[in-house]
């Protein structure tokens, strides 16, 4: 299509509402329709991430975004990207790249907001010479008036770019009406003109009975309710935040492979284990018990934004023991990035990078130690694993260096560089996030399994599972959204 629409913006009431989600569905609606979308949140706050193709780290979720537009993702789509390192502090990155870390105290009072801000709309501007529409995601709630003068993601965007912006609210939490009311009466005049629709999301029960409940708010706020959207189940797509993943347990699990993945304080890039939770031979869950890993065939070892504190972590919880004597009883224990880490004799930290402890024992279970340092690896790549063919794709994006005295290496890059430890089949570690996104490797850790029928379901393709699953979210969006009044709202100005 040759039109040019306004870019289009959705912010919410609260945190975990589900815009990324929205966005990732409108994104993928613009694709179908002909148009050529992109997304762009000015400033993210996750320990999701991911590295683009030209080796820059963004927010997982706008790297979603872009595979529900068809595109390769780029820092653009999240200029300023904050990974919390602990309750106070984040690590900043800022177009891509590792800027320091700061408090949040530093960070909102210290830091040049404007700058920030020309920065992010500058790279929102490089995206809206090349793409139409913008699909911009808010974060958190609009109306954290205290932070106001300090917003460069919100209604100060919407504002910038004049884009009609429409407000989403999680009625699963209750409240609803205040929130939504309250929300909006917040905001000044210039910024209430903005606000074109309200979107209703998660939505449990008989659609009918909420008739009144429309009505009721169109008529508190001025503002057109355009989409009640109901709760779904059946609809896999990246999650950027991992609050519920101790929930996710209550599967049926018989006949399956079951995998634990520990659950820590500091755990990023859950999204490494997303293939294996939609594997029809996987029961995967997160322990954050000692016990429950006695249920588990395989115990996976996640990524972490804090080795040390983790490790730490593992060793108070009694955690660590119990990994130990799973693994003695022939259990199959791996590890990805800060995972691999832990698997260590040791972890080194002579810089203070995680804190103040400056070196931590491992789990003693691979014959590495690694040292963290200042410097931050973030490379996209393709990888043999074992000597398979190097199809597989992933990415790194960590702080140190591990070594072996006898290398033994698990991966071979498309760089010709060796990645990770290969101890035995069911003993190894990897620097490599999507690793288990792969058939190859997926299916050979389910093979060391006792009882596993080789070959099973092995072939599961993930890559078309997740388009299935973006265009199953879009035709949700559809049926219960007016798409027409939100096409009228991004008509460009006359």
């Amino acid at each position: 299509m040759s039109m040019q629409l306004r870019p289009v913006m959705f912010v919410g009431t609260g945190s975990d509402v589900g815009k990324s989600v929205i966005n990732a569905a409108f994104c993928r609606i613009f694709k179908q329709d002909g148009f050529h979308p992109a997304p762009f949140k000015a400033q993210n706050m996750s320990l999701n991430s991911y590295a683009t193709p030209d080796g820059l780290e963004i927010g997982r979720a706008q790297a979603t975004q872009a595979e529900a537009c068809g595109i390769p993702c780029r820092a653009d789509m999240n200029p300023v990207l904050l990974k919390p390192t602990d309750d106070t502090s984040s690590q900043v990155v800022l177009n891509g790249k590792v800027i320091g870390n700061q408090s949040a105290h530093q960070y909102f009072n210290q830091t040049d907001r404007n700058d920030l801000f020309l920065q992010a709309m500058a790279a929102c501007h490089r995206l809206t010479k090349e793409f139409n529409p913008l699909v911009i995601e808010g974060a958190g709630s609009i109306s954290e008036i205290n932070l106001w003068d300090r917003d460069i993601t919100n209604m100060r965007v919407a504002e910038a770019l004049n884009a009609p912006t429409f407000l989403i609210a999680d009625i699963d939490r209750g409240g609803v009406f205040a929130s939504v009311y309250g929300s909006i009466q917040l905001l000044p005049e210039t910024q209430k003109k903005l606000i074109k629709g309200v979107l209703i999301n998660k939505f449990r029960g008989d659609m009918a009975l909420f008739e009144d409940g429309k009505k009721m708010l169109e008529e508190l706020t001025g503002v057109p309710v355009v989409g009640v959207i109901p709760y779904f189940h059946d609809i896999h797509i990246d999650q950027e935040d991992s609050v519920t993943l101790e929930y996710r347990k209550e599967k049926d699990r018989v006949g399956k492979v079951t995998i634990a993945v520990v659950l820590l304080r500091h755990l990023s890039n859950f999204t490494d284990f997303n293939m294996l939770e939609q594997h029809p031979d996987v029961h995967l869950f997160y322990a954050s018990h000692p016990e429950e890993l006695a249920d588990a065939d395989i115990i996976l070892l996640p990524g972490s934004k804090n080795t040390i504190d983790d490790l730490n972590y593992l060793r108070q919880s009694g955690m660590a023991k119990a990994i130990l004597q799973q693994h003695a009883i022939g259990k199959s224990v791996y590890g990805i990035c800060g995972g691999y880490q832990m698997m260590g004799n040791w972890v080194e930290d002579p810089l203070g990078i995680e804190g103040d402890v400056a070196v931590m024992q491992g789990l003693g279970l691979l014959p590495v130690r690694t040292i963290l340092t200042r410097e931050k690896k973030t490379e996209a790549c393709h990888f043999s694993f074992l000597g398979t063919k190097p199809d597989c794709t992933g990415y790194e994006i960590h702080m140190g260096e591990t070594v072996a005295e006898q290398p033994s290496p698990l991966c071979l890059l498309d760089s010709g560089v060796s990645d990770g430890y290969f101890r035995n089949e069911k003993t190894f570690g990897t620097y490599l996030h999507g690793f288990f996104d792969h058939t190859e490797t997926v299916g050979y850790i389910l093979r060391q399994v006792p009882g596993y029928k080789s070959g099973k379901s092995v072939t599961f393709d993930y890559p078309a599972f997740k388009e299935e699953q973006y265009d199953k979210l879009a035709a949700h969006i559809r049926q219960h959204v007016d798409m027409e009044y939100i096409y009228k709202t991004m008509q460009p100005d006359d």
